[in-house]
């Protein structure tokens, strides 16, 4: 018997499905490497491996949830500016004990809007990586992070317009819309 590299894999030819982000299937002929390591069994597609586990492209959902994120450091970003016209710069720097009045205008507004979106992000995450770890993608999934990223996005833009009415009956129904779909998706299933 030859002596073998420790990092020598035995390859066994496999074909399997995968599912990609536009929702096609197509058959990929993959070989699967049993890694002396680990013992356990990876996915490659080249004839050599480097013990790499696995590779998942990111959903629509996924990549929804990051514009999320970006958005949530917006509304932050744009707060904190707001309020720093209004308030100044050494008030902003400073330990914040004197007392200031209420913020008014744009920047009452979008402080606001910060919060609530502050208030809604974390359900929108946990749901979109439940589904995401239940493998439950579909219609209502991709729908709901369309429905909640845009609601958002309209919510932070009628708030600094000072559409008080719409903002909240049309852009915070349908943001609340996409979250409730994904728990939907989740739940049928």
């Amino acid at each position: 018997m030859k002596n073998r590299n420790p990092h020598q894999h035995e390859a066994e030819e496999n074909e399997f499905d995968r599912n990609i982000e536009n929702r096609h299937r197509f058959r990929v002929t993959k070989t699967l490497h049993k890694c002396s390591q680990t013992n356990s069994q990876i996915a490659c597609s080249t004839s050599r491996c480097d013990c790499i586990k696995s590779v998942r492209a990111m959903t629509t959902e996924l990549t929804f949830l990051m514009a999320s994120a970006v958005l949530g450091l917006v509304h932050i970003i744009a707060a904190s500016h707001l309020i720093s016209w209004q308030r100044g710069y050494r008030w902003t720097a400073g330990n914040r004990e004197d007392e200031v009045p209420p913020l008014r205008g744009a920047a009452n507004r979008v402080d606001q809007a910060t919060t609530n979106f502050l208030e809604t992000f974390p359900i929108f995450a946990a749901v979109v990586l439940v589904a995401h770890v239940t493998n439950r993608h579909g219609s209502l999934t991709l729908i709901g992070a369309h429905l909640y990223f845009w609601g958002r996005v309209g919510y932070l833009l009628s708030a600094v317009a000072g559409l008080g009415v719409l903002r909240s009956v049309l852009f915070w129904n349908t943001a609340v819309t996409g979250i409730l779909l994904f728990v939907v998706a989740v739940l049928i299933r």
